[in-house]
C-alpha cells in the first residue's frame, strides 16, 4: 500500500534551516510527482511545492520562493524540502503528498517551529 513517512522538522531559530524529506513506498515513484504542504494552527493547509516525476520541473508557492527548494532522489524514493531564512510565520505542520490511482494519499506529517 501507498505509504508517506515525513521526517527532519523540529524546533529552529528564525533565519535558520532545515531539511525535511519524505521517504515514499507502496507506488512506482519515479513515474509521480510528488508535493509539500503545510498546515499552520488554526488556518488551512496550503501548497509549499510541487516536482515533477524527473525533478526537472518544479513550482515553489510565491510567499516561499527563494527560501523553499523541493527536490527528489529517485534512486531512494525521496522528496525533499530545503527550507532557509525561515520564519516564525512558517511554523507549521509539513506534509507530503501524491496521487495514485485517482487518491490522495498523506503523511503523518512532522512539525516545524520556527521560534527564538
Amino acid at each position: 500500500q501507498v505509504q508517506l513517512v515525513e521526517s527532519g522538522g523540529g524546533l529552529v531559530q528564525p533565519g535558520g534551516s532545515l531539511r525535511l524529506s519524505c521517504v515514499a513506498s507502496g507506488f512506482t515513484f519515479s513515474t509521480y510527482a510528488m508535493s509539500w504542504y503545510r498546515q499552520a494552527p488554526g488556518k488551512e493547509r496550503e501548497l509549499v511545492a510541487v516536482i515533477g516525476s524527473s525533478g526537472r520541473s518544479t513550482n515553489t508557492a510565491d510567499s516561499m520562493k527563494g527560501r523553499f527548494t523541493i527536490s527528489r532522489d529517485n534512486a531512494k524514493n525521496t522528496v525533499y524540502l530545503q527550507m532557509n531564512s525561515l520564519k516564525p510565520e512558517d511554523t507549521a505542520v509539513y506534509y507530503c503528498r501524491v496521487l495514485v490511482a485517482g487518491y490522495y494519499y498523506w503523511g503523518q506529517g512532522t512539525q516545524v517551529t520556527v521560534s527564538s
